[in-house]
């Protein structure tokens, strides 16, 4: 990040130890994101991962820093580049439990 918010088209990946560090693009992240997270029913063992629970708290802070409201998920979809995402009544009505294998 630098100091008007996070850099946008810098990208690399280093081995400190067992962890991996990267500076990602920040609408790749959200790309991920959206990838993922529409792909959980099908990899539910993703759920409960260290990179998609920091992750999502990651983004949810960047933009609640840029003052959405990340309990409505319009907002919050919106702010992850998710244009064409069902409403939350759609969301519930579609609702099923996810069991990690």
């Amino acid at each position: 990040m630098n100091e008007s918010g996070p850099e946008t088209h810098s990208m690399s990946f280093q081995i400190r130890g067992e962890a991996v560090m990267a500076a990602l693009d920040l609408n790749e992240l959200k790309l991920v994101y959206r990838a993922l997270h529409a792909h959980l029913a099908d990899a539910p063992e993703l759920i409960d991962t260290h990179f998609l629970i920091e992750l999502q708290r990651f983004l949810h802070a960047l933009a609640q820093r840029e003052g959405v409201d990340i309990s409505d998920h319009s907002a919050w979809d919106r702010w992850l580049g998710n244009s064409d995402a069902p409403s939350c009544a759609q969301r519930t009505s579609n609702r099923r439990t996810i069991e990690p294998s």
